[in-house]
């Protein structure tokens, strides 16, 4: 069973940024998504990020994201395949969130933006850290 850890949300100011990451305990090849979705009060959890581990030497990343991070937020994939950074820049009120990292072992995902960033699409999630921008 994969674990993940969130850290780096807090408070910031529109227009701050904040650096968010995630840590997992997979192990190689069993992981082929990992990804940030984000929770609105009263809301249903919306994809923000997300990328394709390429476990293999010679594969290549894919990254996916919202229309409305967009330009704004970028995803990093550590060296270790384990550690996904996700860096917030511009950020608006209305990025005011809960957190989540994800990851998917599932083998049905296709290799397209819908499903990198839907929710029924990951099997494993971390407890959440809180974004909040004030204007």
């Amino acid at each position: 069973q994969v674990q993940l850890v969130e850290s780096g949300g807090g408070s910031v100011q529109a227009g701050g940024s904040l650096r968010l990451s995630c840590v997992a305990s997979e192990y190689r090849g069993s992981t082929y998504y990992m990804a940030w979705f984000r929770q609105f009060p009263g809301k249903e959890r919306e994809g923000v990020a997300s990328v394709y581990i390429p476990w293999r030497s010679g594969d290549q990343t894919s990254y996916y994201y919202a229309d409305s991070v967009k330009g704004r937020f970028g995803l990093s994939l550590g060296n270790d395949k384990k550690t996904l950074v996700m860096e917030l820049n511009s950020l608006k009120p209305e990025d005011t969130a809960m957190y989540y990292c994800a990851a998917s072992t599932r083998t049905d995902i296709v290799a397209l933006r819908a499903d990198a960033l839907e929710v029924a699409k990951y099997d494993y999630w971390g407890q959440g850290t809180q974004v909040t921008v004030s204007s």
